[in-house]
């Protein structure tokens, strides 16, 4: 939406995807299925498919010349020189100029460590009997038992509001051998709704693999729990890697700190999307901040370009 927004703006764009590494750490490269979003049932991969297809229609349209689409490429370094531009060095060390960035390099949940590794969650999150949105998937809890892995207030909330949202036949907690957060309020609902909390550490996750076909839980003291459906809410890993290389302003949770029109505490720099600071983590509101940061950039460059016509225009 951010080079969608910039190249329909007429202004010139570099755009950077990133390196094949570089995707398979993004969160849009692993979502699949979309059902919270009109128009986007159809898509077996509800991020890919419509950004690829932006893509083609650019490629196709009175405004290609706008876009400089540099694919398979990410950025490694960033630096701002006195003359405010910016100095992007790629994974294969080419140095590009750019007088202003949008920042959309976005998040990625943080994977369960189950027998010391992250892969036996998978096959289930790939087809989305595990999740990690309540926003987005929470519907697909209802009338399935549900566990939630997690040790926070917020993996409490996560459990709450499911329940109150869709009654599901069973809801429990899995703590995964870390210590509850949870104060005595929240302890409350969890009892008064009898959602069950487990300390110990989950042992293995059962159910069939290959047809992510989720039955439930195994602990270490060798209890088994059936779940059909799993949240798991263990925090976010924020991709701030090179706004930390130009010291912009962060909140205590690595999120980048910005205005309403995403601008961030480095003049030029602006930050769209899951990456950003007091967003809700959806595809319409990253649309939305990636109009915002391109519309402001837009108005800068028309604004400059103004200034000059104006004084040529008073020297006739």
């Amino acid at each position: 939406m951010a080079v969608l927004r910039a190249v329909l703006n007429n202004d010139s764009c570099l755009f950077f995807p990133g390196s094949a590494k570089d995707r398979k750490r993004s969160r849009a490269m692993w979502v699949r299925k979309i059902e919270n979003m009109p128009a986007h049932f159809s898509y077996e991969r509800g991020i890919d498919q419509p950004n690829n297809e932006t893509l083609e229609w650019i490629a196709q349209s009175k405004f290609a010349d706008n876009l400089q689409y540099m694919k398979n490429t990410g950025v490694e370094s960033i630096k701002r020189d006195a003359e405010g531009i910016f100095h992007l060095t790629d994974h294969k060390d080419n140095v590009h100029q750019a007088r202003h960035v949008i920042f959309c390099t976005g998040v990625m949940d943080v994977q369960p460590l189950i027998g010391g590794d992250i892969a036996p969650i998978f096959p289930y999150a790939n087809l989305q009997t595990v999740d990690y949105c309540l926003r987005c998937d929470g519907h697909h809890i209802k009338d399935k038992a549900t566990a939630v892995i997690g040790h926070t207030k917020g993996a409490a909330w996560v459990a709450i509001m499911l329940y109150e949202r869709y009654r599901p036949q069973a809801m429990y907690i899995l703590l995964h051998g870390q210590p509850s957060q949870f104060d005595p309020e929240t302890q409350e609902l969890l009892d008064m709704y009898g959602i069950k909390v487990h300390s110990q550490e989950v042992a293995k996750v059962l159910g069939d693999p290959k047809k992510g076909m989720l039955t439930g839980f195994r602990l270490a003291d060798g209890t088994g729990l059936h779940a059909e459906m799993a949240f798991v809410s263990l925090g976010m890993l924020v991709y701030n890697d090179l706004a930390k290389q130009l010291d912009v302003k962060l909140d205590e949770r690595g999120f980048v700190v910005a205005d309403a029109q995403g601008l961030t505490s480095v003049p030029g720099f602006y930050v769209a999307g899951d990456v950003m600071a007091g967003t809700k983590k959806q595809i319409y509101t990253a649309w939305d901040t990636a109009v915002n940061a391109a519309d402001a950039i837009n108005m800068k460059i028309r604004s400059a370009r103004r200034a000059e016509d104006l004084k040529q225009f008073r020297k006739i």
